[in-house]
């Protein structure tokens, strides 16, 4: 039997796999197992299998031939009978929770216990389950099992080792960190598909921000321009999500480079707070005001994530060849222009590199820092160009406070 470390993340991985099977049998499959039963199939295939280690393999063999009766049972009574659906998710429950006795005794108890909550929780949140597949449209769903293609599928069979010039090319790691990217993205989109329609001013900033602050002031500018959103609400959104994109820029280092994240919270937490404060002070003027979000796009597309890809290693080339054969002066420069568009990539380039550079450990959350400089200018440019006269006037003071204060961290800051 595995330790229980091992353990939970074998039960995870079948409860996830399991879900994402229910997830899709239900949108297609009325009436037959889905966001509930599939997981516990999994799951007692696991919980079969760690026994069968302990007390022999038939128990797996028994396990099989128990589901298989208890989803051909229902059918034949559903042929025979006028009930259309006669249900199989108590079936499995009550085998799961069987192996769930005998887990008891050959596992640690705390394996055997968050397996018979979590049996309980599937059990007790039917109706809201049912609701959130039920919510989810086609391409929702397109999403979600692209971010299966970019995950599960690609991810597994890069190799995970260096190449090309300077030997800093890594595809496994370059992948991984569009699984990062498209997995946070992912998240507010799904968030979107709940709340966003009727989010209002406040919710609709985060949202944008987890999706992507660069998109999202694309689009308001444009609604602004020629819809009737006003420009103080368009100016506060774009705002907003400006600001939760340096909570991304810190769940980025942190899940990358933990060990930077001391260096670089402090004066990215400054920043943030000098493109929220604005934002906020002008938000409670007009909270009541509503405000649609306009349509998102599908954040896993395979296109965007390999052009992601593509950029994130040509910053991190860039990086690498400006230290070393023109100097760490040149460094600001890459993040500069690296930053006009995203900050994604610069910001992973430089958490990747102060695992092993003294420098960029102690100096890079100047890069990220001149990176959101010059991603706030590229954004007031958005705002010139695509949005009206009014809708600047609005956001340029706000936009200004980030900036004046990302200069003064830079000069002042050691």
């Amino acid at each position: 039997m595995p330790e229980a470390p091992v353990a939970f993340q074998q039960l995870g991985i079948a409860l996830l796999l399991g879900l994402l099977v229910g997830l899709q049998r239900e949108r297609t499959e009325a009436g037959m197992p889905g966001m509930r039963t599939f997981p516990m199939i999994t799951l007692l295939g696991t919980v079969c299998a760690m026994v069968g280690r302990e007390l022999g393999g038939w128990i797996v063999a028994v396990g099989l031939v128990a589901v298989v009766v208890s989803l051909i049972f229902p059918s034949l009574l559903r042929i025979r009978s006028a009930e259309p659906d006669p249900g199989t998710t108590t079936n499995v429950a009550a085998l799961l929770m069987y192996a769930v006795g005998a887990l008891v005794v050959v596992a640690p108890m705390s394996v055997a216990i968050a397996v018979g909550g979590g049996v309980a929780l599937l059990l007790q949140f039917k109706l809201e389950l049912h609701y959130f597949a039920r919510k989810l449209g086609d391409t929702d769903l397109r999403a979600i099992m692209q971010f299966v293609l970019i995950t599960c599928i690609i991810l597994p069979v890069l190799p995970n080792q260096t190449y090309g010039p300077l030997n800093v090319f890594n595809p496994f790691e370059t992948w991984l960190m569009v699984v990062l990217i498209v997995g946070m993205s992912l998240g507010g989109y799904i968030a979107y598909k709940f709340l966003g329609q009727n989010a209002g001013i406040l919710l609709g900033g985060v949202l944008g921000g987890v999706i992507s602050s660069t998109a999202t002031t694309v689009s308001y500018s444009r609604q602004a321009h020629t819809g009737p959103m006003s420009a103080r609400a368009a100016s506060i959104i774009i705002m907003i999500a400006s600001t939760i994109a340096f909570i991304r820029v810190l769940v980025e280092i942190a899940v990358v480079a933990p060990r930077f994240l001391p260096t670089a919270a402090v004066p990215v937490i400054i920043l943030m707070l000098l493109t929220a404060v604005p934002a906020l002070v002008a938000w409670y003027r007009v909270r009541q005001t509503p405000a649609e979000m306009p349509e998102q796009g599908n954040p896993t597309q395979l296109k965007s994530a390999v052009f992601f890809a593509g950029t994130y290693a040509v910053v991190r080339l860039a990086l690498v060849a400006a230290e070393q054969y023109l100097g760490n002066q040149t460094l600001y420069a890459v993040a500069f222009l690296s930053g006009l568009t995203d900050m994604d990539a610069i910001t992973l380039s430089t958490a990747r590199m102060a695992l092993a550079d003294d420098f960029i450990a102690a100096e890079g959350w100047r890069l990220i820092i001149t990176a959101a400089l010059a991603n706030v200018i590229f954004k007031a440019g958005i705002v010139a160009v695509l949005g009206n006269r009014r809708l600047f006037v609005q956001i340029a003071p706000m936009f200004l406070v980030p900036l004046v204060g990302g200069i003064a961290l830079l000069a002042l800051w050691r």
